[in-house]
Formats: C-alpha cells, structure tokens, sequence
C-alpha cells in the first residue's frame, strides 16, 4: 500500500470531506470524479488533489462526566445526587477506536485546510461531527474552517449541487447547539433517574438496577396506562337494528337510529344506533317489520382531496397499515431506498410539503416516472404531465412547514433491483406523491331517510361522479333482523 509523510511543513490545499457512513463516502467520491477529481483508494479514505473523503461508522465520540465526578455503582444513593458536571469529557466508542484514529489523522494532516461536515443533514449527524472535530482538537480547537454539505437526495447531480451550495458553520451552529443539549440532556436524565430509582428500589438492600430515560420512561408510561385501560375494560353487549326495505327501483338496506340521541361524555361506547336490551331492540324491529314508509333523501355534493405527502411518521403508519411493517422496518427500508438506490428523498424528516422553489423539480419527476417504463405507475404520471397536474399551492409547497428536510418523495432516479420490500415502500411514496397534484375525488353524498310509525332509519352511500338519485316510498321487507354486538376491543359481531 502506498504510503505518504505529511509531516513536512505541506501547503494546507485540500479539504477533508467526513460522512457518517462508509457507502456514502464512496457516492460522494463517485459523484466529485466526473469533476476532474480522480482518487486513490487507500484503506480508511480516498484521496484526490482536492479532497480526501472519509466516513465515521455512526457514533464514534460519546460523552463523559470527568472521572472526579464519576460516582461508582457501589455508591449510588440519594446522597450523591443529582450528577451535574461542570462540562462534559470525550470519550471513544471501543468497536469503533480504530476508525475514530483515522479520521482524526487525517483532520491533523497539514495539507488538510479545511473540513466538510457530510453526515446526515439532520440533529444526530450535526453532533457526530461536532463530537469528532472536537475530539480531534483536543485541549484545544482544531481551528480548521468548516462547511457542511446538506442533502436532501443522494443522487450524483444531488450531491454536486450540495458542494456547489455549502452551508457555513455559522449557518449550522444553532443546530449543533440543538444537538449538543439534547445529548447532554439524555446524559444528565439518565444518570440521575437511574441513579435516584436504583437507589430508592435498593433501599431495604440489594441492588436493583432501575433504568430511567428521556425517551424510554415517557414511553413506558404510555403503554402502561393503555395497559391499565384495556384491563379495566368491561364488555358490554349491545344490538343494533338492520332492515331491507322494498321501493319500486328495487331493494336497499337500513339501519335503525334515535334521532333524539346526544353524545355521551362518560360513555364513548354509546352510539345513536346502539341499543343495550334484547327487549327493546326486538320490540322496534317487530313494530316496523312489513309497515309502509315514507322516505326523505339528501344529496350533495363533495370532494375528497388526496392526503398530504409522507413525513416519516405517517409513512411508517400507512406501510404498517397496508403491509403490517413495523416502524423501524419501514426506516430501514426507506433508508436504503435513499442511500443505496438513490430512490428516495431524505426520509427522517416531520415535514409533510415541498419549498416553494421546487415545482420544476416535481414536473421533473413526473417526465421521469411516465417514462420510467413502470407499467403501474407510468400511465399516471403521463397523465399528469399531459394535463399539466403540478402548479404551485400552499398545500404542497409552503416554505413555512419546511425546516431541515422536506416532504418524501421520489429522485429523479428510477430505482433498480428492488426487493419486495422496498417495491412496496417505493410504490406507496410515488403513488401519494402524484396523488396529491391529481384533482381532487368528486362524490354524490346521499343520505336516505325511511320512517316508519315512531321509527326511523338510515343509509347513506356516495357514488363517484355526480348522478341523479331517486326518492320514493318502500316498505319494511322480511329480512329486517336484529345484530348483536360486544364492545369488546375487537369489534366482533354475531348476526342474527
């Protein structure tokens, strides 16, 4: 392997590029060489006449109180809290030493001018950076400028456009702040509810370990307390009153209801078409069965628009819902449909619209969809390209709901080689992207009401498309029957 001395007094003319992972080192070195930058593979970076680019492998710095500070297990007691150091010490992460001595060598080297903070644009990323340099400074700053390169899409031209649009580290210190204090926040939460609840459980002897997080307690406490309820839940049985009706056009259903009922503070359970005796559901059912109705209708019409576009949250939701995947399986598919296939948008984002400036982008990716030959997705995007779909709105491009990241949507790279997995993932991201520009789902709204002698039922359907609907008389038929329900958590219910 070639070796080179830096410790001669070199010219600092290069700048030392740091990712957050090993795989996004090597696309950035991919999407730099058609620049003229050709690099040299050594073991823990690349290197060209401009740059060298290397990566951490997550966190490799953690924070530490200083060891005058550092109460051992044996003395944990309410007499030694709370745990608040004047400042916090650096310390490595043993199964990443290694690593964390290369790219701090190479922060050193002094032909190395300045630093490229490339993790992940996001709080987590701004501080493994911020942990690095500092620990590579040592008892004093590295003092070395830095820049961050912020992205949204992993693509080539994307990181390009990120080097060309480097952000400076003032721009970034708010976020860095942000980071920081959270850390140190978990740290002090941490230690001192650990600390406090071990001691309070372990004081009849013994030691038991309690532990207590900013994150993991808050979170406890939310399941207990569903917990708790679901427990304490009594079931109850209740029946509801269906019945088919016969007009001139033909048949239709109803259910029964009490036009007089009021919601139930104390009672979720109660609803206006539920009735809680046998009794008195049969007594209704028989007073209306084979009795001549009057009937009223109400039609209107409505319009459905798409849901918004995905943040993480409701992306983790709906795959869940349609496929039964678990957040974090989602996460993790959505990341390697951004870092390795380029596919995707950053996905740990709670934005839910796009910056005002990316309308041409969208329409961008629409000509790339409908000629993307996916024979699922293509016909509609031509569509929308043909009818022009994307025009500005507040409802999808609104800087204001945008902070770090945007909305996740798709590159403007068609991806290839996806598992089943991600096919899904990537389908439900581009089907509600090109939702959200399509016109908004037009229904007809109608509510049938049918009244018997002191009875009255209902039914509603909405038809796509706006369609005359007719009124008329009908008459109780033979198959009104009662339907028993639980209010069990399951929602079962046994027909009659």
């Amino acid at each position: 392997m070639k070796t080179t001395d830096f410790t001669k007094n070199t010219a600092p003319n290069k700048t030392l590029v740091i990712a957050e992972k090993p795989s996004v080192a090597q696309d950035i070195v991919r999407a730099l060489t058609p620049l003229g930058n050709k690099f040299e593979k050594h073991d823990e970076y690349f290197e060209s006449d401009a740059y060298v680019v290397s990566s951490a492998v997550g966190h490799l710095v953690e924070i530490q109180a200083p060891e005058e500070f550092d109460v051992k297990r044996g003395k944990w007691s309410f007499a030694h809290l709370p745990v608040i150091p004047p400042h916090f010490d650096l310390k490595p992460v043993d199964k990443t030493k290694t690593r964390l001595n290369a790219v701090v060598k190479l922060a050193k080297r002094k032909d190395v001018g300045q630093l490229i903070n490339a993790c992940d644009a996001g709080r987590e990323g701004e501080l493994i950076f911020r942990l690095i340099e500092q620990y590579a400074g040592g008892a004093k700053p590295l003092g070395k400028p830095v820049n961050r390169l912020w992205l949204q899409s992993m693509t080539p031209q994307a990181i390009r456009d990120g080097f060309a649009h480097l952000r400076s580290d003032s721009q970034m210190q708010p976020l860095a702040d942000a980071a920081r204090c959270r850390s140190e926040a978990d740290w002090l939460v941490g230690i001192n509810g650990t600390r406090a609840m071990t001691a309070f459980n372990s004081r009849d002897g013994g030691f038991f370990l309690t532990t207590v997080g900013r994150v993991q307690t808050p979170t406890l406490s939310v399941v207990v307390e569903r917990e708790e309820q679901i427990r304490k839940f009594i079931s109850r049985d209740y029946w509801e009153i269906h019945a088919t009706f016969t007009a001139e056009a033909g048949q239709y259903p109803a259910k029964w209801f009490d036009p007089k009922w009021k919601k139930d503070a104390d009672d979720a359970e109660k609803k206006a078409d539920r009735l809680w005796t046998q009794r008195e559901a049969e007594a209704i059912a028989a007073a209306a069965r084979g009795q001549q109705a009057s009937v009223s209708e109400e039609s209107r019409p409505t319009t459905q628009a798409s849901p918004l576009l995905f943040d993480l949250t409701s992306l983790q939701r709906e795959a869940n819902g349609k496929f039964g995947f678990s957040a974090k399986t989602t996460l993790s598919i959505a990341q390697s449909l951004y870092e390795r296939h380029k596919a995707l948008t950053y996905p740990r984002t709670d934005s839910r619209h796009l910056p005002e400036d990316y309308v041409a982008v969208v329409k961008n990716t629409f000509e790339m969809l409908a000629d993307s030959g996916m024979k699922h997705l293509a016909p509609f995007a031509a569509t929308a390209v043909k009818g022009q779909y994307v025009k500005p709105s507040k409802r999808i491009f609104d800087n204001a709901k945008v902070s770090d990241h945007f909305a996740i949507i798709p590159t403007l790279q068609a991806p290839h080689g996806l598992s089943e997995a991600e096919q899904k993932v990537y389908d439900l991201v581009v089907r509600r992207f090109m939702a959200v520009f399509y016109p908004s789902a037009e229904y007809q709204v109608t509510t049938r009401i049918t009244t018997v002698p002191l009875r009255v039922l209902r039914c509603s359907g909405r038809q796509a498309f706006l369609q005359d609907r007719r009124q008329g008389a009908g008459q109780a038929g033979l198959a009104g029957h009662l339907r028993q329900g639980s209010s069990r958590r399951s929602g079962r219910r046994q027909g009659w």
